[in-house]
């Protein structure tokens, strides 16, 4: 699975701030990508799946499990990942639905300013569909491409 997202630990990816209330949906969502973000710049698999739905598919149909071991391969083969993300459009179709449009790029060093993009070794645009599961916003779908 090296063709998937590389920078889904997810990826998969958060800009700080809220939209609206703090239990607003957007807020929820931001508070989920910055939580995905986290955990995966600890390298910490199980964190990111707790983010990722059972039903979980990406652009080539590959699932959860595909995933998950592409997430172990990656971190072995990246003791050090820093993130940055930014949070281009939430949109909110359904209630329970969420279409997220991502920039996640992955830098060689921490980068404390959002402005560091150009430390960023990689860059890709994700097209994240999550779902409501519960109390719980979880990634359903990814496409993306890189820059």
């Amino acid at each position: 699975m090296a063709r998937v997202l590389q920078l889904l630990p997810l990826g998969l990816l958060v800009v700080l701030g809220s939209c609206g209330r703090s239990d607003s949906p957007q807020t929820q969502i931001r508070r989920a990508i910055d939580a995905m973000e986290t955990a995966a710049e600890s390298r910490d698999v199980g964190d990111v799946l707790a983010f990722v739905s059972t039903e979980f598919r990406d652009q080539y149909g590959e699932g959860r499990d595909e995933l998950s071991r592409y997430l172990r391969a990656y971190f072995i083969a990246n003791q050090s990942l820093h993130l940055l993300t930014r949070i281009n459009s939430i949109d909110l179709p359904a209630a329970d639905e969420a279409r997220v449009k991502v920039t996640v790029g992955t830098v060689s060093r921490e980068a404390d300013a959002a402005a560091a993009w150009n430390l960023a070794v990689d860059v890709h645009d994700f097209d994240v569909t999550m779902r409501k599961e519960g109390q719980e916003w979880k990634v359903t779908l990814v496409k993306w491409q890189a820059h």
